[in-house]
């Protein structure tokens, strides 16, 4: 079993409640993972994901192995068949292969380059330990999605839920640099998994994300229109995916404020954090009492604690 998208999520419902039940008693399981090793794999910087999940892994009695190939690691050769004689020191192929053989579950984060659509939408690092590794692989933020923070932002949604319908609202915010779609992506194929709530995007025209994710979702360009009535708002920068990677709108007009929280129905601000202060939202909202992105954060654990407890009960 391998958890590369939401999509590998069988029942999002049942996901949610099992993670809940979990959250209650996370030491429950503690015997689970007894001699089992978890290796984490970073090829970006990361604080609640690198946190979150080596604390669901301890919770789970799992062994826990950490690497950082940005400073660490040997520099990695994703190409069959290639030349190797430039930069790339060892291949992923052997370098799958022997992580395999030291532990039981690899975790890999790998943002996007933002210089190459169609290589980034390949996933090239996730997809070449999927080729070459022998253990389940998990995948802790990839060049196209984020599963595990939309499962967090599942459960936080489901520990928030309104008596009514609600609806739920993914905001762009403006943003210094190009970012990845990935946080966007995931969450907006977790919203596609929800039978009983309306959702809205809303950007600026041209901050389309990728077609074949949004599908038949509902995008509305104006983003006070879209903030009306609002019970959940999402906020995420990411960049252009037309003009690929690059920052073509900085419009400080659609910072997320006190004033267009107003427009919701009393609604949740909600983001994956870092979040950049009074840039993609102000002071006011984000110390505000309905920001609940603390426990968007805490939940982060809960999500890779189900994760990885589902993995190992199949090995």
């Amino acid at each position: 079993m391998n958890y590369i998208s939401i999509k590998d999520i069988d029942s999002l419902s049942k996901w949610v409640k099992s993670a809940i039940k979990i959250k209650k008693d996370p030491l429950k399981n503690k015997k689970l993972g007894k001699n089992k090793t978890l290796g984490m794999l970073f090829f970006n910087p990361s604080l609640r994901t690198r946190l979150s999940t080596q604390k669901a892994a301890l919770n789970l009695g799992m062994n826990v192995m950490v690497m950082n190939f940005t400073n660490e690691g040997w520099t990695l050769e994703f190409e069959d068949g290639a030349v190797m004689n430039s930069g790339a020191s060892e291949h992923i192929k052997e370098a799958a292969e022997v992580v395999s053989q030291y532990c039981d579950i690899i975790a890999i984060r790998a943002f996007a380059g933002l210089v190459d659509k169609e290589k980034d939408y390949q996933e090239t690092v996730i997809s070449g330990f999927l080729k070459y590794a022998t253990v389940p692989i998990v995948n802790m933020e990839s060049a196209v999605r984020h599963p595990m923070q939309s499962l967090a932002d599942a459960i936080t949604m489901e520990e928030h839920k309104t008596k009514h319908k609600p609806k739920v609202v993914l905001s762009w915010a403006p943003h210094p640099k190009a970012l990845p779609q990935a946080v966007a992506n995931s969450f907006v194929e977790m919203m596609q998994m929800q039978k009983d709530m309306d959702f809205v995007i809303t950007h600026p025209e041209g901050y389309e994300l990728s077609p074949e994710i949004t599908k038949d979702c509902k995008i509305e360009y104006d983003q006070n229109k879209a903030f009306e009535n609002a019970d959940f708002v999402y906020v995420k920068n990411w960049s252009n995916f037309n003009d690929y990677g690059k920052v073509t709108n900085s419009d400080p007009n659609w910072t997320v404020t006190a004033e267009k929280m107003a427009l919701t129905n009393n609604g949740k601000f909600m983001h994956c954090l870092p979040v950049r202060r009074n840039v993609i939202v102000s002071d006011e909202v984000l110390d505000g009492e309905n920001s609940i992105v603390i426990e968007q954060a805490n939940n982060r654990t809960y999500s890779a604690q189900l994760v990885l407890q589902k993995i190992l009960k199949k090995l």
